[in-house]
């Protein structure tokens, strides 16, 4: 009998979650992927929501619904259809929640992007987005700009699971890593238990080699080709390579003894840009233990009908930072290139959350309410 290789990937130690939601598939079509795929969990973000929100007729009738309890204001109306879905999303998950003792089953919910500067604000937003939902499998997304990184220490000192999104470069992770490592020990020190808030990092991947790959041709002419695709993957094990140093060495020891999981690094922005490289190809380089990959529905569905399942993470782990080495040394701006990628992954998230909100505020103007 064939093993599914989305199956495959969870017997390597990699939790598969779906970077999509929106209503239609609520319930039944999750049900079926956490039923025939072993899927584990989804992610949102403003750029999936728009579209479903914003670029379709899906939600009209909810719209209508929601009028009398929340009133007009688009931003009032998109909350509560998102936690609509959310909710209905983590009910589906919550037996992987509780099979996995916590572990799995999470769905994500992002904070405002226009917050990513704004520790404070962050803090209260994504404490009263987790009270709203009111499941515990839910995380609040949080983008990690220095502010964002203040605000995830202080949420998980105070119990709230959060995913921190929008990670590009290996400094910025080992930085969200150690202020989780400093609010479980935050937790400890005030007898609080250690073994939940969960949490995961996002590491995006795709993005770095569309900004570097266009670079290698005059950089390096003669050596371009072999040397495209390898800046995104070596970035990644370089992260992973601080994971283990991190979660497996003394500074976790103490934490991991009174109950502490890792925070697991997950792999986003696992789709390709363009056609150089078969669907699969991040999801491939990157499959290993103690991981997160989250799949938008193209990539998903070419895994599960094309995936090799084997640990490749792994391979060449101990020289991934020597690639980067080399690619800077071929003149490419690496710290550059991680810095205005963050930038560009913000705007592009309060650009789709500022669309959506308009789409929703001309939907207003065509509804009465229900």
């Amino acid at each position: 009998m064939t093993v599914n290789p989305l199956r495959g990937l969870a017997e390597l130690g990699q939790s598969v979650w779906y970077d999509n939601l929106h209503r239609a598939m609520l319930p039944h079509e999750l049900a079926g992927l956490v039923e025939a795929d072993g899927l584990s969990g989804v992610t949102t973000n403003p750029a999936i929501f728009q579209k479903a929100i914003g670029g379709s007729e899906a939600y009209d009738t909810a719209i209508a619904e929601a009028l009398p309890r929340v009133g007009r204001e688009p931003s009032a109306v998109f909350e509560a259809l998102a936690v609509a879905d959310i909710r209905e999303a983590a009910s589906v998950l919550r037996p992987v929640y509780t099979r996995t003792q916590g572990v799995d089953g999470y769905v994500s919910m992002e904070v405002a992007p226009e917050l990513a500067d704004d520790t404070a604000g962050t803090v209260a937003e994504a404490q009263r987005l987790h009270a709203e939902v009111a499941h515990p499998n839910v995380m609040i997304k949080v983008p990690a700009t220095d502010a964002g990184v203040a605000a995830f220490e202080e949420l998980t000192a105070r119990g709230v699971p959060v995913n921190v999104t929008l990670i590009f470069g290996v400094e910025r992770y080992r930085q969200v890593a150690e202020a989780y490592l400093r609010a479980l020990q935050r937790r400890l020190e005030a007898g609080e238990p250690v073994s939940g808030p969960a949490s995961v990092a996002s590491l995006f991947i795709s993005r770095l080699d569309a900004k570097v790959d266009p670079l290698l041709a005059d950089l390096v002419p003669e050596r371009a080709e072999q040397w495209y695709g390898r800046a995104a993957i070596a970035n990644a094990r370089a992260a992973y390579g601080v994971f283990r140093e991190l979660f497996h060495g003394e500074a976790f020891a103490p934490l991991r003894e009174a109950g502490a999981r890792p925070q697991r690094l997950l792999w986003a922005s696992t789709a390709v840009k363009g056609e150089r490289y078969p669907a699969t190809y991040y999801a491939e380089a990157l499959a290993g233990p103690e991981t997160v990959t989250t799949l938008p529905p193209a990539t998903y569905e070419a895994y599960r009908q094309d995936g090799a399942p084997r640990e490749r993470l792994t391979e060449g782990l101990a020289q991934a930072p020597a690639v980067l080495e080399e690619l800077r040394g071929m003149g490419v701006a690496l710290d550059s290139i991680l810095d205005e990628l963050e930038r560009e992954g913000i705007e592009a998230f309060a650009k789709a959350h500022r669309e959506l909100l308009d789409a929703l505020g001309e939907k207003l103007q065509r509804t009465a309410p229900a």
